[in-house]
């Protein structure tokens, strides 16, 4: 989740929150319906409602929201603002959305559940004919020199530190997806487009593309560098592309398993794959690269961001398909309290339950009471009285 600095930073971003703004301006007219999912502090929220929107509703899982709420009173929006804390997947409207604006980019737009959420609320939320913000993204890779960034991933894991073999770490450190900012002559090769998300059309949050670069100039490759370009609306366009100006988003850098020295001409393959999974995405960056007369393989790296979060063989066991599960102490604790939030029975009724159930697990009724309220507001619904 995003800190109330980090929506600072956000908002700060002139070039983002203004292109954004000019966006909305030009997609408000005074009898809309308008969801900003997302919303944070509120930002998309306000210039809605400054546009003449006539209902905005506001979607925000975070405890932002609280602040969101605070800064719309102020401003005298209460009416016309409309809260809702939660995954926009789980709520309905009362009425569809003329218009669905969101800014849930990370690095890039396949970031966590943003893809899944834009094409239920367009399906679900948004007339027929109404505008989307932003309308479509364009994604880029690059083949990139960059030994700071590579540097900072390998050298704690270096032999020559401790005299000690690291590599397992080392291993794991590039098989990983990392914020990165380089420059433009940092590239070596020319850029390609390896898709384009249409929110109109898209249907699915898993991307693969095929890749073929040539080395641009001699160098010492160290990976992929990935952004991409936003439209929010007819001329309206940002980007965090190398080189372009900087934006909150920085880029995403897929380092290879070691550096490879490149000869301009030399051809580097690439299989690349964004899959959706849970919550968040698995990457996966097969990489060939070739060159000399006649050509020879330099290197030929597999590499996926699932073996950059090692499992415990204990942990992958409990996730096979035939493993037999049981509940532990921690799951028991969670099947009571689960069990009686039934509507009728308060937090503190359950959290006795649970201290007669578990004395050992509780130091204190408010510890107990701690704990249940955790697991009510994970899963929880219900009314207070």
């Amino acid at each position: 989740m995003y800190s109330i600095e980090d929506y600072g930073h956000m908002i700060a971003d002139e070039v983002r929150t203004g292109a954004y703004a000019r966006a909305l301006r030009g997609a408000v007219k005074p009898d809309s319906t308008v969801l900003d999912l997302g919303a944070g502090t509120g930002i998309f929220s306000l210039l809605a409602c400054q546009y003449g929107a006539r209902k905005v509703y506001a979607v925000e899982a975070s405890d932002a929201i609280e602040v969101a709420q605070r800064i719309v009173h102020a401003n005298g929006f209460d009416g016309r603002i409309e809260f809702i804390q939660g995954a926009s997947t789980a709520i309905a409207l009362a009425d569809k959305a003329d218009v669905i604006v969101s800014d849930m980019h990370g690095t890039l737009p396949l970031f966590r559940a943003n893809i899944v959420s834009l094409i239920d609320a367009r399906r679900r939320m948004l007339v027929d004919g109404g505008v989307l913000i932003p309308r479509r993204d364009s994604l880029w890779a690059a083949v990139v020199e960059a030994p700071g960034e590579y540097e900072g991933l390998v050298s704690p894991w270096a032999k020559e530190n401790f005299g000690l073999d690291m590599d397992a770490a080392r291993h794991a450190v590039t098989n990983c997806l990392k914020k990165a900012t380089v420059k433009r002559d940092h590239l070596v090769s020319d850029p390609q487009c390896w898709g384009v998300l249409d929110y109109a059309t898209i249907e699915t949050p898993n991307h693969a593309a095929t890749l073929s670069f040539a080395a641009a100039r001699a160098g010492v490759a160290h990976g992929l560098i990935l952004w991409f370009d936003t439209v929010l609306a007819d001329g309206i366009e940002i980007s965090n592309a190398p080189g372009a100006p900087p934006l909150v988003y920085s880029s995403s850098f897929l380092p290879w398993s070691a550096p490879v020295p490149l000869q301009a001409g030399d051809r580097i393959e690439v299989r690349l794959r964004a899959d959706f999974s849970g919550s968040d995405y698995t990457w996966s960056w097969d990489s060939k690269v070739s060159g000399g007369i006649p050509p020879l393989v330099k290197a030929d790296f597999r590499q996926s961001t699932f073996w950059g979060a090692p499992l415990s063989a204990t942990r992958l066991q409990r996730r096979g398909s035939h493993y037999r599960p049981s509940l532990g102490e921690d799951g028991q604790l969670a099947a009571l309290v689960l069990g009686q939030m039934n509507g009728a029975t308060p937090l503190e009724e359950i959290a006795r339950m649970a201290m007669q159930k578990f004395p050992q697990r509780f130091r204190s009724f408010d510890e107990a009471l701690a704990r249940v309220a955790d697991l009510s507001d994970l899963y929880g619904g219900g009314r207070w009285r």
